[in-house]
């Protein structure tokens, strides 16, 4: 038997997803649905996880159920416990997959993503810093000096946040991805002890941007909160609220932050595993970007969420998953499936 989410299982993760390839590619997870009387069921082949990646409407986002009872408890003059400012500002920025492709493409677009080129400078500087402190020493722990600060220091810079304030970030940005770290299953479900700790941090972190959100919209600087103080939204006809500005900032730190910080550190580490390929990369860097793309395949940044629901009965590999199940999209797994990638373990720079 295989389980991916008990103690210690995320040393075996990518010897375990061949069995499941082979002999459970679709695994049911009874009562673990988002109800005590349904079910969840991890999706392990590449194509049924792009098949429910690309039809939102087949295969609804489970995040949308919540904003409708936040919608719903606010419509009735109450407040939910412990939702967070990307929840909240969601109700109104995002409800639906078509406001949600607006807030990419208007919102996060110029800024990540096609806009990314406009940080290039920036990167490099706080790139060529880190180096400097460590250029001299005949070691280095690569997480802690290189990895790690990194994507801190860009993200701080992107949004507009003191470099000074880093250490501080760091620990909300923890607190922002505890469920996954310290969650239990495939729902990262945490107890109630360690919600109300996170919440109570999230809450600081939310006063520290919002705090930052008053000063820039009195004295826009060159940055990503200044920018979203003053843009006109055009999908709502309507420039943002501060709290839609500080839950765009808390989705570009959890989306942003740690994924980017395991993908370097993997990425290192399998140049180390692989002798030569630093200096087939120094020679030819055209290769580099090949490099990139199969690092992140083979050490996906996210090995999995249980982000989506069934809006009808489906029938996976021939299993059959009924109507209101939850399903975890194994990511990992996906991007090793030999039926989708020939010999799927190796780092190959052509393909």
């Amino acid at each position: 038997e295989v389980d991916l989410f008990s103690g210690g299982a995320q040393e075996h993760w990518y010897e375990a997803y061949p069995l499941l390839h082979d002999a459970m590619p679709v695994v049911r997870l009874e009562g673990e649905g988002p109800t005590p009387d349904t079910d969840g069921f991890i999706l392990t082949k590449h194509e049924d996880i792009a098949r429910v990646v690309k039809d939102p409407e087949r295969f609804p986002p489970r995040i949308h159920e919540a904003i409708v009872q936040i919608e719903q408890a606010q419509n009735a003059g109450k407040t939910l416990p412990g939702v967070n400012a990307m929840l909240a500002s969601m109700v109104t920025l995002r409800p639906s997959h078509e406001l949600y492709r607006s807030h990419r493409q208007e919102l996060t677009d110029p800024w990540v993503g096609p806009g990314a080129s406009r940080h290039t400078d920036m990167i490099k500087d706080c790139a060529h810093r880190l180096i400097d402190r460590f250029i001299d020493d005949p070691s280095i722990d690569f997480v802690q000096q290189f990895a790690r600060p990194l994507p801190q220091m860009v993200m701080a810079n992107m949004l507009g946040f003191p470099e000074d304030d880093i250490p501080q970030l760091a620990e909300w940005g923890n607190a922002q991805v505890a469920a996954f770290v310290y969650g239990k299953g495939h729902r990262n479900l945490l107890s109630q002890a360690e919600s109300e700790a996170q919440f109570k941090k999230l809450e600081a972190f939310k006063a520290y941007v919002q705090g930052h959100v008053a000063a820039k919209r009195a004295q826009p600087q060159d940055d990503m909160i200044s920018w979203l103080t003053q843009v006109h939204y055009e999908a709502l006809d309507r420039p943002l609220t501060d709290l839609e500005v500080n839950g765009v900032v808390y989705a570009m730190i959890i989306g942003g932050l740690e994924t980017t910080q395991y993908a370097l550190e993997e990425a290192a580490q399998l140049i180390c595993d692989r002798p030569g390929l630093w200096h087939t990369l120094q020679a030819k860097p055209t290769l580099i970007r090949n490099f990139v793309e199969e690092s992140m395949r083979l050490r996906s940044p996210t090995q999995g969420l249980s982000t989506r629901l069934t809006a009808y009965d489906e029938v996976f590999q021939g299993v059959k998953v009924p109507k209101g199940s939850l399903l975890h999209l194994r990511f990992g797994a996906g991007n090793v499936d030999p039926d989708e990638w020939d010999c799927p373990f190796d780092l190959n720079l052509a393909r």
